[in-house]
């Protein structure tokens, strides 16, 4: 028959240590004796780290440049001719490139080849120069042009039939206006 502990006892420090197998209460003075050791020797990684930090600080202090003393850029005046050249030229490029390059990649086929971009940042247009093999390509091309939603208008310039080339390609020309990025 198995053994049935009743135990009426309140909770507390003596009812905790009589029911304390006696075997772990002679390992407590073992498990003390290694935590001491142990707590020293936190301490002493503690006073290694500081003065570790106190040393690179010290270090870095000793081997720092001296302070370089800049002296104040002289005041450029510039023509107003200048500064709209200037201005024209940072506009030019800043062109939205990345926008301008797969908006043209989505819509141009493989049948039209394109000879040349001509951007004017000034008016946010792209001048168009290319090359197909028919007129029905020319048009299919300026509807998918027409067709990207980043382009507002699209109109052809030019188009002529290149009679010196044995296949007669159909060279045009197309504006396109892009809106704002």
């Amino acid at each position: 028959m198995k053994r049935t502990r009743i135990d009426f006892a309140p909770p507390g420090l003596r009812r905790t240590l009589f029911r304390t197998p006696p075997r772990l209460i002679f390992m407590l003075p073992a498990v003390l004796a290694m935590c001491v050791p142990a707590g020293f020797m936190t301490q002493r990684y503690f006073e290694q780290q500081q003065e570790l930090t106190d040393l690179q600080a010290a270090l870095a202090v000793r081997s720092a440049p001296p302070p370089v003393v800049v002296a104040a850029a002289p005041k450029v005046t510039l023509a107003p001719a200048q500064v709209t050249a200037v201005n024209a030229a940072v506009q030019q490029l800043n062109l939205p490139w990345r926008d301008l390059a797969a908006a043209l990649a989505d819509a141009t086929p493989a049948s039209i080849a394109l000879l040349a971009l001509e951007p004017d940042a000034k008016r946010r247009t792209l001048r168009i120069s290319a090359e197909a093999k028919n007129s029905d390509d020319m048009l299919a091309y300026i509807t998918r042009l027409q067709a990207e939603e980043w382009f507002t208008s699209v109109v052809l310039m030019r188009h002529e039939v290149m009679q010196e080339d044995p296949n007669r390609p159909l060279r045009f020309q197309i504006s396109v206006q892009w809106g704002t990025p």
